[in-house]
């Protein structure tokens, strides 16, 4: 007698990241810095979340944090 279980995978859905994005931040903003949010990831077709890791990384560079790899 076969069990159901015995045919499925032992481990399914998202595969782990070897960068995992564990801190969560929650910030408060005006209408208008959301809708500038909103019209930045719209303009370049990236998710709001994007923006600003995109915006993070821009200005760690101006102030001349250079990342090491």
């Amino acid at each position: 007698d076969v069990c159901s279980s015995d045919l499925m995978s032992p481990r399914t859905g998202r595969p782990k990241s070897d960068n995992p994005k564990n801190v969560r931040l929650e910030i408060r903003l005006t209408e208008m810095e959301a809708k500038k949010l909103a019209n930045c990831a719209d303009k370049l077709g990236i998710t709001r979340t994007a923006v600003i890791l995109k915006g993070i990384d821009k200005i760690y560079q101006e102030i001349g944090c250079i990342e090491k790899k």
